[in-house]
């Protein structure tokens, strides 16, 4: 598959690229023996439209907190590639959300996940009124946006000629 696409309520999109998705698909958790994995969601606001697309992730790094049912992403190791692809796109490539795995076939975040969400919408330094948050399953990924001024999430569509995750 080489890319995801979904839809707010709005209409806008929001496309997973080829290079960030299969570098998510890496870590489904698709057996006991592996832990949460996660990351950023790095790309660009396309001028025109509603569209953004991720073009690519941030992976687990030294730092990071990983175990079966939990994640925590470090903040040094994650922070220095935001900065290094900001600079080195002169600013087009952004900082636009989170992205970590479950081990579930439709994931659904919880409580500590929201939690976190909300603190991200609240403190990260990002150059947009949102921030999405993906979470990756064993079968399907799944999108929310969430929204800076109501810390409300939004669960995004997949557009059906999409609709079918495949787990490598």
């Amino acid at each position: 598959m080489s890319h995801l696409t979904f839809i707010d309520n709005a209409n806008n999109r929001i496309k997973i690229g080829p290079r960030a998705l299969s570098g998510m698909q890496r870590f489904i958790q698709n057996s006991p023996q592996k832990k949460e994995s996660g990351g950023v969601l790095l790309g660009r606001f396309l001028i025109g439209n509603d569209e953004v697309v991720v073009d690519r992730i941030t992976i687990p790094m030294q730092g990071d907190i990983r175990s079966r049912y939990n994640y925590f992403r470090s903040k040094g190791t994650h922070q220095k590639q935001i900065y290094e692809a900001w600079t080195s796109s002169k600013g087009t490539c952004n900082y636009l959300g989170e992205w970590h795995t479950h081990p579930e076939v439709v994931p659904s975040p919880s409580v500590h996940d929201i939690d976190n969400w909300k603190n991200k919408l609240n403190h990260d330094q990002y150059d947009s009124n949102f921030l999405f948050f993906v979470i990756v399953g064993t079968e399907q990924i799944n999108v929310w946006k969430g929204y800076r001024r109501t810390e409300e999430f939004e669960k995004l569509s997949l557009i059906p000629s999409y609709s079918k995750l495949k787990a490598y």
